[in-house]
């Protein structure tokens, strides 16, 4: 896999176990790769290290006065030149590939975990954390890939090194054979609380930037209630933890680092005191020193992949199990493909309340909780809690999680309570798969959208709204205005049951009285439930629940509920036990009055 060849036709599917498995199945997904790297890497540092022994044979054969053997020497120096050259250009653009293909590999996964998700996803790992898994940590698991290939070439090149100095001078290799493994497993005592402060410090960037995200998409809350200065601390008391546990990290593989240099030098005085021994004794030529010193010298350049592979994977450790957790969350339920993949049609029937929406009708539904009513609606859709009883939402008796994930979608469509604007056109926005039956302007005039029309058209460059630019989550548009648009982007997709979660709650009342007008028309022959406890909606429902206490309490039309069903009553018109006792008193008074005048009579 090239880069110009991405995105991946399928990432393939992960093994989300744990985050060290998940880094394996992406380096057995990148053998190709890793291995063209490796052999490039290879090609690279035994060329580097191919100069030692080039610059002894230069060193010995001027001592000699060997016109023959320094032109031998001088032509192996240029050829290891150019294999330096080649090995370090290709080694580049392979690691890089790999980082890059990684990296790609991962955000398709997690671009397709979302889409399967929906909005379940965020109610089941932070918003934050999601940012930070698809953003930072996606590039230290590419780094992790990406090293890894390196590491390899440059601990065999260490390897033959070795043994090649064995061979040449073993007089001088014994001291470098002991010395090596010392400088490659030297830092090993200090990894553990290296990695330890690694992930510490990982963790706490990671709440940092979960806080920062749900800070910031709650802003125009936090301003409305006067909680920026609170929330504003909160963020500077976590970017300060998160600063402390860096710097404590740094210094832990700034020690390391000096390890890396110190151990390498003491090795070098060790060669260079034994072999100036070995030299005024006879045993050795001068030539022979320089080889083996420079190798020895030039040895600490492979070694330095042994120090970056520990940090690269001390780093991506915690990326990967961030990953891996986000990765490895299911569907409540899982399409079993028991029923053939085609839309469903019929009565909407939710076997936990009791609830039925009849096929083709406006059904209104009102909760008492609030988030009552979000856990229905993502049941609705077919993404239950994880805790919920596992009987399946249906549509015409098909239950939802025995359809494939394509037609449960295409059967019901849930508007949740705080839909996204993606950045794009509006005309990009309101492009959706759909039936084709309904058009965009129909959407939108059903929606309410003139003023938002207007708004746009000063926005964009010709005067067309359709072209008008929507910044990222609508930003630029009020709160009532993204929610229009958004209720006429589902409008657009005409789906068999459409399911809206207080569409109208961000609107002023008229507008909302004629959004219930151009919704019940536009809809009409389509099943629609909605859940709101507005009664300008409720009026013109034809069919009103009431689910109280997780079940159905009621049923009928508004104006009867509300005469009828003190429940009823007390959630839509916001009414308190205090009024509604007064207003039981005084129709048990009048009750009395009124028999009391009949007796009379």
């Amino acid at each position: 896999m090239q880069i110009s060849d991405l995105p991946y036709p399928d990432p393939g599917v992960p093994d989300a176990r744990s985050g060290s498995r998940f880094l394996l199945w992406l380096g057995r997904n990148q053998l190709g790769g890793q291995l063209r790297s490796f052999l490039w890497g290879l090609l690279h540092f035994t060329s580097v290290m191919a100069l030692p022994f080039a610059v002894g044979a230069a060193v010995q054969a001027v001592v000699d006065d060997s016109g023959g053997g320094l032109a031998v020497a001088g032509g192996f120096l240029a050829l290891a030149g150019l294999a330096i050259a080649l090995g370090d250009t290709m080694l580049h653009r392979t690691a890089v590939t790999n980082w890059i293909t990684a990296a790609a590999r991962v955000q398709q996964l997690l671009a397709r975990k979302t889409a399967e998700l929906g909005s379940a996803l965020t109610r089941r790992v932070a918003a934050g954390e999601v940012v930070a898994v698809s953003t930072g940590d996606v590039e230290k698991i590419g780094w992790f890939v990406e090293a890894l290939s390196r590491f390899l070439a440059a601990a065999m090149t260490v390897a033959v090194v070795c043994v090649a100095l064995a061979v040449y001078q073993p007089a001088l290799a014994l001291v470098v054979v002991i010395g090596v493994p010392v400088l490659a497993l030297g830092v090993l005592p200090l990894l553990p609380r290296a990695t330890k402060l690694a992930d510490i410090q990982r963790e706490k960037a990671g709440r940092a930037t979960e806080l920062a995200a749900d800070t910031v998409a709650g802003l125009r809350v936090l301003r409305g209630i006067g909680g920026e200065e609170l929330f504003l601390t909160r963020y500077r008391e976590a970017s300060q933890d998160v600063r402390h546990a860096a710097v404590r990290s740094a210094r832990m593989w700034a020690w390391i680092s000096a390890v890396q240099v110190l151990l390498p030098g003491l090795l070098l005085v060790g060669v260079v005191w034994y072999g100036i021994g070995l030299v005024r004794d006879g045993r050795i030529q001068v030539g022979e020193l320089v080889t083996v010193y420079s190798a020895v010298m030039l040895l600490s350049y492979p070694l330095r992949h042994f120090e970056e592979i520990a940090m690269a994977y001390s780093f991506s450790r915690p990326s990967a199990r961030r990953a891996a957790r986000v990765l490895s969350i299911e569907r409540a339920t899982q399409g079993s493909g028991a029923w053939a993949d085609e839309t469903p049609r019929g009565d909407l029937y939710d076997p936990v309340t009791g609830l039925v929406a009849p096929a083709g009708r406006l059904t209104a539904v009102v909760c008492g909780d609030p988030d009552e009513a979000g856990r229905l609606a993502e049941r609705l859709g077919g993404h239950p809690a994880p805790d919920a009883p596992l009987a399946s939402v249906q549509v015409g008796g098909t239950p939802l999680d025995e359809l494939p994930l394509a037609a449960a979608r295409a059967a019901v469509l849930v508007q949740d309570k705080d839909p996204v604007l993606l950045s794009g056109t509006l005309s990009e926005l309101l492009d959706v798969p759909s039936s084709g039956k309904v058009t965009a302007e129909e959407a939108l005039k059903a929606a309410e959208c003139a003023d938002v029309l207007d708004a746009l058209t000063q926005a964009a460059l010709d005067d067309d709204p359709m072209s008008a630019p929507i910044t990222e989550r609508g930003r630029s548009l009020s709160g009532g205005q993204r929610q229009r648009l958004a209720l006429a982007r589902s409008l657009v997709t005409d789906p068999e049951v459409l399911v809206l979660d207080e569409p109208t709650s961000a609107v002023d009342s008229h507008t909302e009285a004629r959004i219930s007008e151009g919704l019940r028309d536009l809809r009409q022959g389509r099943t629609t439930v909605v859940l709101s406890s507005s009664p300008l909606l409720l009026d013109r429902a034809e069919r009103v629940v009431l689910v109280h206490e997780g079940a159905v309490a009621a049923v009928g039309l508004h104006r009867e509920l509300v005469r009828s069903e003190p429940r009823y009553r007390a959630v839509v018109t916001r009414e308190t036990e205090d009024e509604q006792a007064v207003r039981d008193k005084n129709s048990e008074q009048h009750e009395d009055e009124h028999d009391e005048t009949e007796e009379s009579a």
